[in-house]
Parts: structure tokens; C-alpha cells; sequence
């Protein structure tokens, strides 16, 4: 799970007058993690706010050529294992949301961006022949009569070659699904979720007083 403090200015006064009123806060951080879940699940239905860097067209092409043409590209849910990811959790004194799980691997670099160097590599190719050794392929007319045939494990008649892939980088750009901004000292709520934490913990007062 990737988790960041977040230092609410705005709040954190009343904040700590509700908790020196409550014998238990749980109550209220239990509310206060509600409240981060939906603004999270708020971010996804509308893209980010502000909205999320879009997709490189390669991996829209490739999200298209995988849902047969489909032209609805969310642009952090394709397999929905991010979204499923986010849980929270609460306690007498703190309220916590976070992603991991199947996720762990890449919720943060989606969160907070990343560059990923990928080292040199070789890279072996496996493609279907028939008994002749002849490569097969994909059609017998248009361009998919030049399109040779991958192999799958279970293929006995193939021709194997190995190639060099170059080292690169690939960027990823910091997409918040998570209510808040950047990480450590300089992480920030966003507007919405800090104006709704300011309402539970005012309506929190106002109980106490009441």
C-alpha cells in the first residue's frame, strides 16, 4: 500500500480541538475515510481533477486493437486492478487511504509519475513454419500476406531468431487517483476533499457543543 501524511493547514486546527473533545475519534476518522474513498473513486469517474495527462497514442492504439475498436479509453482503468486496489482504514486517532495489492507494482508511479529505465535485452523471436520450413502467415492476400505467424509454446514447427532491443526510458506522468497532490513536506489535499474535511470535522464541533 502506498500511503503520504498530509498536513492540512486549513484544518488542522480544528482538528485537534475535535480530537481534545472526543474520548474516541474514531467515529470522525471513520467519516474522514469515507470521505477520501469517494473523492478517490470521484477522480477516476472523471478523469482526474484537473484532468489526467491523456495517453500516449501507442497505448491507445493498443488499448483500441485490444478492445476490438472499443473508442471508450478511461485512462486508469482498463483492467480495473487500480481502482480495486484503493482501500482505506481508520482509528482513533488517524484515517488512512492507499493502494496496493495487485497494484502494488505501479500505484505509486501512477500517483506520484516516474521514470522507468529499461536495460539493453535480447529478445527471441518464434515464429510458426509449416513442415517445409516455410514461415506461415497471417492471410493469403493484402497486407496480412506478409505478416508471419508468432508461435505459442505448444508449436512444434517454428523458426527462432534472437534480436537486440536498446536500453530506454519510458516516462510516466504523475496522474493523481489518490485525493491529494505530490508527496512528503510538499503533499497537499486537493480543494475538494480538503473542504470536505473541514465540514466533518465542523459538524464534529458542533456536536461536541451542542
Amino acid at each position: 500500500m502506498i500511503t503520504t501524511e498530509i498536513n492540512v493547514k486549513a484544518a488542522s486546527a480544528i482538528l485537534a480541538k475535535a480530537k481534545g473533545g472526543l474520548r474516541d475519534g474514531s467515529s470522525m476518522y471513520q467519516r474522514i475515510a469515507g470521505m477520501l474513498e469517494a473523492e478517490t473513486e470521484e477522480n477516476f469517474t472523471s478523469q482526474g481533477r484537473p484532468d489526467w495527462v491523456p495517453l500516449a497514442e501507442a497505448t491507445k492504439a493498443e488499448r483500441l486493437k485490444r478492445n476490438h475498436g472499443s473508442s471508450v479509453l478511461m485512462v486508469l482503468q482498463d483492467r480495473g486492478i487500480l481502482a480495486a486496489s484503493v482501500s482505506i482504514d481508520h482509528g482513533a486517532d488517524f484515517a488512512l487511504i492507499g493502494a496496493g495489492g495487485a497494484a502494488k507494482d505501479y500505484a505509486a508511479a501512477q500517483q506520484f509519475g516516474a521514470d522507468i529505465d529499461v536495460p539493453a535485452r535480447s529478445v527471441k523471436t518464434r515464429l510458426r513454419t509449416n513442415k517445409s520450413g516455410e514461415l506461415l502467415r497471417q492471410g493469403a492476400t493484402g497486407s496480412k500476406k506478409n505478416l508471419a505467424v508468432f508461435a505459442k509454446d505448444r508449436h512444434k514447427l517454428v523458426r527462432e531468431s534472437w534480436s537486440e532491443v536498446a536500453a530506454f526510458s519510458i516516462h510516466l506522468p504523475a496522474r493523481p487517483y489518490l485525493p491529494f497532490f505530490g508527496s512528503g513536506a510538499d503533499a497537499t489535499m486537493q480543494p475538494s476533499a480538503e473542504t470536505k474535511l473541514i465540514d466533518i470535522v465542523s459538524d464534529v464541533l458542533g456536536e461536541l457543543i451542542t
